[in-house]
């Protein structure tokens, strides 16, 4: 055993508890599972609006920083495998007032998160139902995915495998019949020509190609959750392993391929409306019946991110309690080992989208979304920062070689670190996502204050022996 890990088992014992029934399978699942959701379906709308078809190069540009993020994490989770994950590395590896402000931001984030999953459910609900009002859905669905979450980590797991087994098969269909469509078909309309009309390439701008970059950002948000499910897995590091080479491959052939092809068939002006641009892809082809399976397969891709995100927002809820950050009752376990108090705590965003669409039903998804972004790319941004320390800290300290390395350190990890800063102020600049940093910044002195006021500790011997 490294130093490290020697001086690391204080924070991942007082987590113990979990049950550990995740298998290599499901984790592989849940990270690409996690990343195929809302932001897919229904954000990259939202992004193509911005960039046109310069988005492919926003969702490259995403995806790069979402595979340095996934390299350092795998880095670190194979060392220490704890359902705190990320805020307990940023505790050990930077300091106490660190892990409490990457939990809670990130808590209240996927908190966010959850609602804006729930809100767009209800949308998509509308294809079949127009006339029922949209809350009716939100509460519904949203208890149905609680129960899911408090009958055991198992129950979850076997759920979200399936979740992301029809999500990824309905991808794989969509891309199979689109490659046929414009490359098939002799269909003159269909083809990459569409890159270049209304506007060009770039009819915004490298400004607009750049903003679409922060919804990429969003879309990818939740492979994170990773890291959290390895507290819960059966083996950690080979599951680690697998779902992170598992991760690099689809967030590429999924996200830059799909988004290739459907700009292909549908020019961007068109798919770049409020509508998800796979029902557009799907009506203009006009194969019968076809837009209402996608409706449906949109569906359970929010259904699934929500999923996961109620798991994973529980989970570092129950972490902040078992570091005395939260109540005692929210790191209390039930019989099958669910954090169950945490789980209720942590459904309030439902609570909230549920208001915001009663008030504002027209804006109430692009406002979920805009003040739920500050708490992911802040831990983002944060993640990237305790790696450098944590590979600093193991380079003094460790006494055998990491199994698992990100390549090309600092400059990967210093890279990642550097474009979530520019992505984060960039938020500013943009009417859109004015919000997050209008909301985030604030939050967060609010949550500096409460931790020197409550919860201020002296720093770790670990984190002492770094300075």
């Amino acid at each position: 055993m490294t130093t490290t890990n020697k001086g690391f088992e204080a924070i991942s014992n007082r987590e113990h508890g979990l049950r550990r029934q995740l298998t290599a399978g499901q984790m592989s699942m849940i990270a690409i599972g996690g990343a195929i959701g809302t932001g897919l379906f229904m954000g990259s709308a939202y992004a193509i609006g911005y960039a046109g078809p310069s988005v492919l190069l926003s969702y490259a540009i995403g995806a790069l920083i979402t595979l340095l993020l996934m390299g350092c994490l795998a880095e670190m989770t194979v060392a220490h495998s704890t359902s705190g994950s990320f805020g307990a590395y940023a505790e050990f590896y930077i300091s106490p007032l660190a892990g409490f402000l990457v939990r809670y931001a990130y808590w209240a984030a996927i908190v966010l998160a959850v609602g804006a999953e729930v809100t767009a459910i209800a949308m998509y609900m509308k294809y079949w139902f127009a006339n029922v009002p949209e809350w009716v859905w939100i509460i519904s669905f949203s208890s149905v995915l609680i129960l899911l979450n408090a009958i055991s980590v198992k129950t979850f797991g076997n759920f979200e495998y399936w979740f992301s087994t029809i999500k990824i098969a309905a991808i794989v269909g969509f891309i199979i019949l689109a490659v046929y469509v414009v490359f098939g078909s002799g269909n003159p309309d269909y083809g990459v020509h569409n890159y270049n009309v209304h506007g060009g390439f770039f009819p915004n701008g490298l400004q607009g190609m750049w903003i679409a970059v922060i919804v990429s950002i969003f879309s990818y948000l939740s492979v994170e959750m990773i890291a959290v499910a390895a507290g819960e897995a059966q083996d950690p590091q080979r599951a680690v392993k697998q779902a992170f080479r598992a991760t690099i491959v689809r967030l590429v052939v999924f996200y830059l391929l799909t988004l290739a092809l459907m700009l292909a068939i549908v020019p961007w002006v068109q798919a770049g409306k409020a509508q998800s641009p796979f029902v557009t892809v799907m009506q203009t082809i006009g194969i019968p019946g076809a837009t209402g399976v996608m409706n449906f397969v949109i569906l359970i891709a929010a259904l699934s991110a929500m999923n996961s995100q109620l798991y994973i927002t529980t989970r570092m809820m129950f972490s902040l309690s078992r570091a005395g950050y939260a109540p005692k009752s929210m790191g209390a376990l039930s019989k099958t080992g669910i954090p169950l108090n945490a789980l209720l705590l942590s459904s309030s965003g439902i609570a909230l989208a549920t208001l915001i669409n009663v008030f504002y039903p027209e804006s109430s998804f692009a406002l979920m979304m805009a003040i739920s972004m500050f708490g992911a790319i802040f831990t983002w941004f944060m993640i990237f920062l305790t790696h450098y320390c944590f590979r600093r800290y193991h380079q003094r300290h460790g006494e055998q070689p990491l199994s698992f390395r990100m390549r090309l350190f600092p400059y990967s990890t210093l890279l990642g670190l550097f474009l979530m800063g520019a992505v984060m102020i960039t938020t500013f600049f943009t009417d859109a996502f004015k919000m997050t940093l209008v909301f985030g910044v604030p939050f967060l002195l609010v949550l500096s204050l409460a931790y020197w006021l409550f919860f201020r500790r002296p720093r770790s011997t670990a984190a002492l022996s770094q300075v």
